[in-house]
């Protein structure tokens, strides 16, 4: 199913990015706007999340859920294979089957390239990246789910609803702010908006891992047979805790790398070289509401790249309010700016403004400007040619015949 999925998103995607190109006549876009990683690889892609999201999860707790409802699972206990290498299996049959699922993607992107298309290897590769991540995760929630549930119906509902409530979550936190705010960067969605920007966080990483690992292991606490309920219980909790609070400390870490090649999430080169210079803590704090597009101005703009460079820095988020509609402080708008002991506000959250007003309170002496070569952009005026007779005949003739001769073979 992989297969035509990827090739619908690349018929899409390369019809749309040549009608961006100027084909046709048509007006063309900006050359710097035209970037393959948004245009192409992303959309492509997306078929991934789609199949990590609604078909991986059935696979996984079939694995589990069937040899629990055939008994199986009890005669599978007392053999010498003992449960974390029976479910080391089930992980690596699943991964295999994955990566295998990925044959159509490098397909598309070989046809791609064909076209005359450009790809910057280590954005493209930090996109693949995150759909592996994405599935780790779908693979460990099924998993737990699976060996919880007493049915795979009940174990879809549970896999199906926490995927639901990451989403909800996702929502929410984007107008409330606080808590639901520092959570939301870690959802399976905006886990992967993250790597399909360009940029690798190593928090990310780690709290998709820690959780993905911990869905194996919740797993094997509920799958032996030889524990009581309250023994099962007593480490769940144990477990949810100790992945929490390590899940706490990994999402703490600002170390990040932007891969993208226009490096939209990074300052110019001279500016970050001079922000490195400042030793003295930077601090800001922002009297804007969280639903003000000027606070997401400034944190996509300024604090997220600001996070990744300074060694000492601290956002405030003053406004208690989500939209500003009712504020009664005469503050509101205003953005103060600390460096070390000096302290001044600005109300614009444009970089080159607040950078200046950094550079300012440091004291330090702000780069050249223009010293960096602008992006080029890559045109492509395209048709997908070999796209429709590749992915939904060749492929699927292929995947069945090649599933016909294994199951000859087994019987």
């Amino acid at each position: 199913m992989v297969g035509p999925l990827v090739g619908h998103a690349f018929l899409t995607a390369v019809e749309s990015y040549a009608e961006a190109s100027g084909a046709g006549g048509g007006p063309a876009a900006l050359a710097q706007g035209l970037s393959p990683l948004d245009g192409f690889v992303v959309p492509t892609l997306g078929a991934y999340d789609i199949a990590a999201t609604f078909l991986l999860p059935f696979v996984a707790i079939r694995l589990v859920a069937a040899e629990r409802e055939s008994g199986a699972a009890k005669l599978l206990a007392q053999t010498p294979a003992g449960l974390p290498r029976r479910l080391a299996a089930k992980a690596g049959v699943l991964l295999a089957g994955w990566l295998i699922a990925w044959i159509p993607a490098f397909l598309a992107l070989a046809l791609w390239r064909g076209y005359g298309g450009h790809l910057a290897l280590a954005e493209t590769a930090n996109v693949f990246l995150g759909h592996l991540l994405n599935a780790l995760l779908a693979t460990g929630i099924a998993i737990a789910a699976g060996a919880v549930c007493r049915s795979s119906a009940s174990a879809a509902i549970v896999t199906l609803g926490f995927t639901v409530g990451t989403w909800a979550l996702d929502f929410v936190a984007s107008a409330r702010g606080g808590l639901l705010a520092r959570l939301a960067p870690f959802t399976p969605a905006a886990a992967l908006r993250t790597f399909e920007h360009g940029e690798l966080r190593f928090a990310v990483v780690a709290v998709l891992l820690l959780a993905s690992l911990a869905g194996f292991a919740f797993a094997g606490v509920w799958l032996d047979p030889f524990r009581s309920s309250r023994t099962r219980v007593i480490l769940s909790a144990l477990l949810l805790g100790l992945t929490a609070g390590a899940a706490a400390l990994a999402s703490a870490s600002h170390a990040g790398w932007d891969l993208s090649e226009d490096r939209r999430n990074s300052f110019p080169r001279a500016d970050e070289a001079a922000l490195r210079r400042i030793e003295q803590p930077v601090c800001i704090t922002a009297h804007l509401s969280s639903e003000d597009p000027r606070l997401a101005d400034l944190e996509t703009n300024v604090l997220a790249k600001l996070r990744r460079v300074l060694p000492d820095f601290a956002v405030t988020y003053a406004a208690e309010g989500r939209t500003g509609l009712f504020e009664n402080s005469e503050s509101y708008g205003e953005v103060w700016y600390q460096v070390g002991a000096k302290k001044e506000q600005l109300r614009s959250t444009i970089e080159p403004v607040v950078l200046a007003k950094i550079y300012e309170l440091a004291g330090v002496a702000p780069p050249p400007t223009g010293s960096e070569p602008a992006y080029p952009g890559y045109p492509l005026h395209a048709a997908p040619r070999g796209a429709v007779p590749l992915f939904f005949v060749a492929w699927p003739l292929t995947v069945g015949l090649a599933f016909f001769l294994l199951r000859r073979r087994s019987l």
